[in-house]
């Protein structure tokens, strides 16, 4: 299931180029989260969840993590290859134990310590290597992965009660906010964003296309698909078991970077996704225990 999630998520978040080259991300954001909230209305009418959450204020505080790092995570995706970007979100692992140290006061072993070394060795190798030198746009998906480490954390220690149904349909309740909040903000402030995916973060409402359309359709349900059969995963197998199938998910990206628009990555920058991969697999290691 979790490697399922994983060939789908590499294969619908390659789509997001299409949908780069003639929309914007906001507008991306508020369509996509219309298309998937309805449907997961009618996944709680049909009794399969539950919408309400236990906990408004801690479900509130998750979801702006977690929203904040996958708005970041998409940006980047118009103007970085996918695997790059991918890679950046999945320092999350990494985030996870340094977050843990020093805001729950969780010590930290020595596989978890080597975890945290290769995982930034890893970073260092993957922001923009052929460049020689590090680059602030290629910065951002790690700023992704940090924030999406909180937000895991505050899943844990915040949701732990909540049912998979709410956490999702406040996750793409609040994108579509931030969607609609950045049309708003381009409308009062409009830019002049240079043609094709470079500027997918500064241009504002565009014509709904049947192109665009179908492409963020393909993009909403194949997340929520993919979502339901990550949580359905962790309810089947220990989670340290689960997590370490999660980082095939890199894999998928980079093929399907290639298959799609040619994104060949570099060797390395390949072996920084490597060192990124084992990191995680390492924090996971200790899950397990």
């Amino acid at each position: 299931m979790m490697v399922t999630a994983s060939a789908i998520l590499g294969v619908t978040d390659a789509q997001v180029v299409r949908i780069a080259a003639e929309a914007g991300l906001w507008q991306f954001h508020a369509v996509r989260s219309a298309m998937a909230l309805p449907l997961l209305l009618l996944v709680a009418w049909a009794g399969l969840g539950r919408i309400r959450p236990r906990h408004p204020g801690r479900v509130a505080v998750r979801t702006a993590l977690v929203a904040s790092a996958i708005l970041i995570y998409f940006g980047s995706l118009g103007f970085l290859p996918l695997a790059q970007a991918m890679a950046g979100l999945f320092t999350a692992p990494v985030f996870v134990v340094l977050l843990s140290w020093a805001v729950l006061r969780e010590p930290v072993g020595a596989l978890q310590g080597l975890a945290v070394a290769t995982g930034f060795a890893g970073i260092l190798l993957v922001l923009r290597p052929e460049a020689g030198a590090l680059s602030p746009l290629a910065a951002l998906p790690v700023l992704a992965g940090f924030l999406y480490g909180a937000g895991a954390l505050a899943t844990r220690h915040l949701c732990a009660e909540e049912n998979v149904l709410a956490l999702v349909f406040g996750f793409f309740f609040a994108l579509g906010l931030m969607g609609l909040a950045g049309l708003g903000a381009l409308a009062l402030w409009p830019q002049d964003p240079p043609p094709g995916p470079t500027g997918f973060i500064l241009r504002g409402l565009t014509p709904l296309t049947p192109g665009f359309l179908v492409w963020t359709a393909v993009q909403a349900v194949g997340s929520l698909v993919a979502v339901v059969l990550v949580a359905r995963a962790y309810q089947t197998a220990r989670p340290g078991f689960v997590a370490v199938f999660e980082n095939s998910v890199l894999a998928f990206g980079a093929a399907a970077g290639w298959v799609f628009w040619g994104q060949a990555v570099g060797p390395v920058a390949g072996a920084g996704i490597v060192l990124i991969v084992l990191a995680g697999t390492l924090v996971t290691l200790r899950g397990r225990g």
